[in-house]
């Protein structure tokens, strides 16, 4: 694990951007998120393939941005990019490890969560960051390895509240961050603010698209 500081910065809906020494990684620069999330990305995640999470035209303008960038996801989306960026997308399963612009990283987890039993499950996967930083996608997965940070689906259209809370708990991270919240309106979030905070068990919050902490 990096002992440099870290620091996060909040994209709308699941898009985070992690930066240390001069290299920055991003995960899941989806259909919601800015159109330049994913430029000036040295490595780029994405956790499946739902538009959301991988949009092809961010994710084409990161890599066409900054020609050394590199891109790890799952089967699905990595076959629509392969053909045009050879030997920049590499495919990574749960169980996989490597290192990308510096940041060691674990996959963890094989599929979305269940929408409803008449929709087939897709893949989807999880990626753990420097030993630290936890991104589990769309997919309430718990890493067979501590975590210091959570990134929190806060709100979708698969889970409730009371998962929300209880997936908390069973991480255990140091702190809960959101995400997954682009469809999550002021009026409710005070309520998820209270709820999550309250039965948790960690610390919790949310950050405004652009905003940055230090991990």
């Amino acid at each position: 694990m990096n002992a440099s500081p870290l620091t996060l910065t909040k994209k709308t809906h699941s898009c985070v951007r992690l930066e240390r020494n001069g290299q920055s990684l991003v995960i899941d620069p989806g259909g919601f998120t800015e159109d330049d999330a994913a430029v000036g990305a040295d490595a780029i995640l994405v956790t499946h393939e739902h538009p959301d999470h991988f949009d092809e035209a961010r994710l084409r303008a990161g890599l066409d941005a900054n020609p050394a960038a590199q891109v790890w996801t799952l089967r699905s989306v990595a076959e629509r990019l392969s053909t045009a960026f050879p030997g920049r997308v590499h495919t990574v399963g749960h169980g996989d490890t490597f290192t990308a612009a510096g940041f060691d990283v674990q996959v963890h987890g094989e599929l979305h969560a269940v929408i409803h039993p008449d929709i087939p499950r897709i893949t989807n996967i999880g990626f753990l960051v420097d030993g630290s930083v936890f991104h589990p996608g769309d997919a309430l997965t718990v890493p067979d390895h501590p975590v210091d940070t959570l990134m929190l689906p806060v709100m979708a259209p698969w889970s409730k509240l009371s998962e929300v809370v209880d997936y908390v708990r069973e991480v255990k991270p140091r702190r809960a961050i959101d995400i997954h919240d682009a469809l999550l309106t002021d009026l409710a979030r005070p309520i998820y603010d209270t709820q999550i905070g309250a039965l948790g068990g960690t610390d919790h919050g949310r950050l405004t698209p652009g905003d940055a902490t230090r991990l």
